[in-house]
């Protein structure tokens, strides 16, 4: 388990936490404006990765489309507008690390993203997450 500690495991968090009150504002915030003292306050976070998390932030906006694509064509049987909102922000902030934005090797941006599914999500999202994103890395496997 990662240390609670951990700056770039804090940035994740901030990074979904941030993604995650964006849909509730429904474009009346841009993501960027809402504040992150405000997240860091409730958390008692000391010290995080800003530029990891401003990089996730800012990748998963920017790629949302090629993100929500991929998605889509591993959990065909889950359409997006169905999943959990905070299954479906863990796998954009998962694909944009470690796929898209290649800012963390996939493996790592996998794992994350599982222990973060497991701390955040439901009973279930551990593995759901852990499934979607197994099979867009075995493609990219194949696709090396």
């Amino acid at each position: 388990m990662k240390r609670a500690s951990d700056p770039r495991h804090l940035a994740r968090i901030l990074a979904l936490q941030r993604l995650f009150s964006s849909y509730f504002n429904s474009g009346n915030q841009d993501v960027a404006e809402i504040p992150i003292e405000h997240l860091t306050e409730l958390d008692e976070i000391e010290e995080y990765n800003t530029d990891l998390l401003n990089g996730i932030v800012d990748g998963v906006n920017n790629q949302r489309e090629e993100i929500d694509d991929l998605i889509t064509k591993y959990a065909p049987q889950w359409p997006i507008s169905q999943m959990k909102l905070v299954d479906l922000q863990i796998l954009r902030i998962a694909i944009l690390e470690g796929f898209i934005g290649k800012i963390t090797p996939p493996k790592v941006a996998i794992d994350e993203a599982i222990e973060i599914a497991k701390d955040f999500g439901g009973d279930s999202s551990g593995k759901f997450v852990n499934g979607v994103l197994g099979a867009i890395y075995e493609q990219a496997k194949k696709d090396e």
